[in-house]
C-alpha cells in the first residue's frame, strides 16, 4: 500500500551532527544542513567488540520534516558501515524538500528514508472540494477538510488524503543526550487542528540509539477542546545490502491481507483474504522469498507472549537481518511494498487500515484501527529495530 516506486541510489548522509560520548543535552553543529527550517540531527556512536557483532552506528533525523528517520547506519562483520535506508544524500534531499513542486503538500517526506505519519497513516478517502485540493471527511457528525496530496495514476482517478500532517511540521524543540553507552533525540511538535483534522495535538518523538537496537517512540496527545480518532505509523524503505531481491527473506506475523479494489487506486474493500500457501504468505519464522511483487495491508496480526508484533527482513547473501518490532498493541496493520527488480521492502507499523472513515470497515470485527483521544488523553506508538545474523 505503499505509494512510490521510485527507488534512490543510496549515498551515506554527510555526518552532519556528532553526539559525543559526554553527558548532558547537546546542541545541533552550526554546519548542519537545513531541511524544512530545521538543522538536520545525527546521532553517532562508536563500534565495539571489535566489529564481530552487527551494530547500530547512527541514525539521522530531520526535525524540519516531522522528524523523518532520513538515514540509519550499522557495522556488518565483513561490509563495514552500511546504510540501511534508502535515501539520496542530504545534499540532494536539502533539494527536493524544498515545499514547492511535487513536494508543495510534503510528498517527498514519504519518498525517502522513514517518514513518521500521524494522524493519520495510509490514506482517507471522500468527497472532493470544488477546486479538487480537498477531500472532506466526516466523523461523528463533524466534517474536516484534508489536503488532497494523492490520487491514483489513471485518469480522473480519485484525490485522496495520504499519511497525515508531520510530512511538512517543524519542530517547535530540540533536545539531544548522549552517554557512553546510547544517544538519544527527541523533537516536539505542535499541530493545531485549524479546521485540517478533528482536534489539536502536541507530537513528540523520541529516538534512542544504542549499539544492538534503535528504538522508536511517538507520543500523541489532544491538546485541543474536542475528542479526536487518531492513527499513527512510520514509512520506512529499508535497503537489501546485497542489491539483489532475489536474497531477501521477509517474516510477517499475519493470516491474510487486505483485499483492494484494484492495484491503482488501491482502496480497500473490507474483506481479507486468507494468505496460507500463496506467494504473499510470509509467516515461517525464518520468512520466505519475495517470489512476487508486494503491495499489501497484513492482518490480523499475531503477538508474541508479551502482546508485540514482531517481523523481520533478511538478506541471506549479506547475512543481515533485521527486526521490526511494534511494542504497542495498537498497531493493528503491517504495510509492506516490495516492488519487483528493486533492492528494498518498504515495513510499515500502523495503527489504522486504509481508509479508516469509509464503509469497507464498518461493523467488522477488525475495526478501523484508529485511536479514540478525549481531552488531555495520550497514545503511543514504539517500535524497536534489532539486528540479527541468519547464518549462525
Amino acid at each position: 500500500m505503499s505509494q512510490t516506486s521510485r527507488f534512490f541510489q543510496v549515498a551515506l548522509p554527510l555526518l552532519a551532527f556528532f553526539v559525543c560520548a559526554s553527558q548532558g543535552q547537546q546542541k545541533a553543529h552550526p554546519s548542519s544542513p537545513v531541511i524544512g527550517g530545521e538543522p538536520v540531527l545525527h546521532l553517532q556512536r562508536h563500534l565495539t567488540n571489535n566489529g564481530a557483532l552487527p551494530e547500530f552506528l547512527s541514525a539521522t533525523f530531520l526535525p524540519g520534516r516531522g522528524m523523518n528517520v532520513f538515514q540509519i547506519t550499522a557495522h556488518l562483520p565483513g561490509k563495514g558501515e552500511v546504510p540501511l535506508l534508502a535515501s539520496p544524500s542530504l545534499q540532494t534531499a536539502t533539494t527536493l524538500l524544498n515545499g514547492t513542486g511535487p513536494d508543495k503538500d510534503g510528498n517527498e517526506s514519504f519518498m525517502m528514508g522513514g517518514a513518521l505519519l500521524f494522524p493519520f497513516a495510509n490514506r482517507i478517502l471522500g468527497p472532493a472540494t470544488a477546486d479538487g485540493k480537498f477531500i472532506l471527511a466526516t466523523w461523528r457528525g463533524r466534517t474536516v477538510k484534508l489536503r488532497a496530496n494523492w490520487r491514483g495514476s489513471r485518469p480522473g482517478a480519485a484525490p485522496q488524503a495520504l499519511h497525515g500532517q508531520l510530512l511538512m511540521a517543524r519542530a517547535t524543540s530540540t533536545q539531544l543526550r548522549s552517554s557512553t553507552a546510547q544517544a538519544s533525540a527527541t523533537a516536539t511538535f505542535l499541530l493545531p487542528a485549524n479546521r485540517h483534522w478533528f482536534s489539536s495535538n502536541r507530537v513528540v518523538v523520541h529516538a534512542l540509539l544504542r549499539a544492538h537496537s534503535l528504538t522508536l517512540t511517538l507520543t500523541a496527545t489532544n491538546i485541543g477542546d474536542y475528542p479526536e480518532p487518531v492513527g499513527i505509523g512510520w514509512h520506512p524503505y529499508f535497503r537489501l545490502p546485497s542489491g539483489n531481491r532475489a536474497n531477501a527473506r521477509l517474516h510477517i506475523p499475519a493470516t491474510a491481507r487486505a483485499a483492494v479494489n484494484d492495484p491503482d487506486d488501491m482502496f480497500p474493500t473490507g474483506a481479507l483474504l486468507p494468505i496460507a500457501g500463496t506467494p504473499l504468505d510470509f509467516t515461517a519464522p525464518n520468512g520466505a522469498a519475495l517470489t512476487v511483487p508486494v503491495n499489501d495491508a497484513f492482518l490480523p496480526l499475531q503477538r508474541t507472549a508479551q502482546g508485540h508484533v514482531v517481523c523481520s527482513i533478511a538478506d541471506v547473501a549479506a547475512n543481515y537481518g533485521l527486526r521490526i518490532t511494534a511494542l504497542t498493541p495498537f498497531v493493528k496493520t503491517i504495510l509492506v511494498y516490495a516492488p519487483a527488480g528493486e533492492p528494498l521492502v518498504v515495513l510499515e507499523p500502523q495503527f489504522n487500515n486504509g481508509d479508516p472513515f469509509g464503509q469497507a470497515w464498518k461493523g467488522k470485527d477488525n475495526g478501523n484501527g484508529m485511536v479514540i483521544l478525549n481531552p488531555g488523553r495520550s497514545v503511543t506508538w514504539k517500535t524497536q529495530l534489532t539486528l540479527f545474523q541468519p547464518h549462525p
